[in-house]
């Protein structure tokens, strides 16, 4: 494997996740870091051992192939189209833009410079919906009927990172909206949306829900369901089950390994994650490994693209018109 020159920008929390894959993949030499905090950025450049620079030089050095964008959300589109402007390779954390009209601009901007670029969604390379993804593409349940998906968050996010998220739609909701697509080759045509603020009451004020239930329509015929919450009781619960005409499927919540205890007529195991950063770490590697192996020229059939990420803004963005209309609001093919 051909080694692909990466600069990061964007040095924040999931900033460091990505430092730290870059910094161990064979397939990866990280050269640069970049940050609108120029100290953080020179901190986490010395831990990885290569050298912090500005964002500029990070988009248009001829020693860098690829830039991944992890940096504040209003700040991708921008980076994202002068990157692929500089003709490099972009792997950019969703969403695109907080703005589906901005994120459908900078599609159609760079779309015929034919850049090699992925967007964050990275639950699709967990190892459990991997496996339902293969079993969907062969056929074994038939065509699916009824999806239902959950997505629990354990701990609620500070409020400070809740009013600049984008709400829960655009920032939670949109990887289930992406995998919906994913899994079963089918597009999302309306959307109904019902969401309250229980656990945060506060977050109202800005027009934010921490707990809703979705239902979606398909082009097919089938239906989905999808349930968020931003706080529960009792860990970082995920899973998606798919029935259709032959059978049912379900990528369940994992249980993380550890001890059973056998003792009188009881067992004792562990539940679910304790929180989400603990059952999708491995994640950001896998859809790293992809992209790598897509810039090498490897087929990867399940690298979400860009238009994969306009479109799940979309879902996203008619959820919310329908949080705020209490009505089923349409959803279109945006590119």
């Amino acid at each position: 494997m051909h080694k692909k020159r990466f600069a990061l920008i964007g040095c924040g929390f999931i900033g460091q996740v990505h430092a730290a894959n870059l910094a161990t993949h064979p397939g990866v030499e990280l050269v640069m870091l970049a940050d609108a905090d120029s100290t953080r950025a020179s901190t986490l450049a010395g831990q990885m051992h290569c050298r912090a620079g500005e964002v500029s030089a990070a988009i248009n050095s001829d020693n860098v192939d690829a830039v991944l964008i992890a940096s504040a959300t209003p700040s991708h589109a921008e980076l994202l189209e002068a990157a692929a402007r500089a003709g490099k390779a972009v792997y950019c954390e969703k969403p695109i833009d907080l703005s589906l009209q901005t994120a459908m601009r900078v599609a159609e901007n760079v779309l015929h410079l034919n850049t090699k670029i992925t967007v964050g969604f990275n639950r699709r390379f967990d190892s459990s919906h991997q496996q339902l993804k293969r079993l969907l593409d062969q056929g074994i349940i038939g065509r699916p009927e009824l999806i239902q998906m959950v997505c629990r968050s354990s701990e609620l996010p500070p409020l400070s990172y809740l009013q600049t998220s984008g709400g829960q739609m655009r920032d939670q909701a949109i990887h289930f909206f992406d995998l919906l697509r994913w899994l079963t080759g089918d597009e999302v045509t309306s959307i109904a949306a019902m969401g309250a603020a229980l656990a945060m009451p506060a977050i109202s004020k800005f027009g934010d829900v921490d707990t809703s239930v979705l239902i979606m329509q398909m082009q097919q015929g089938g239906l989905a369901q999808l349930d968020n919450t931003r706080r529960t009781g009792y860990g970082y619960d995920e899973r998606i089950c798919v029935m259709g005409e032959k059978g049912l499927a379900e990528s369940g919540p994992q249980s993380p390994p550890g001890l059973k205890l056998f003792q009188d007529k009881t067992i004792i195991k562990q539940g679910v994650y304790p929180d989400w950063f603990s059952r999708v770490q491995g994640t950001y590697y896998q859809h790293l490994d992809a992209f790598v192996r897509y810039l090498n020229d490897e087929e990867v059939a399940d690298l979400p693209g860009l238009l994969d990420g306009v479109q799940a803004q979309a879902i996203a963005e008619a959820a919310v018109l329908s949080l705020s209309t209490k009505r089923s609001c349409p959803i279109d093919k945006v590119i």
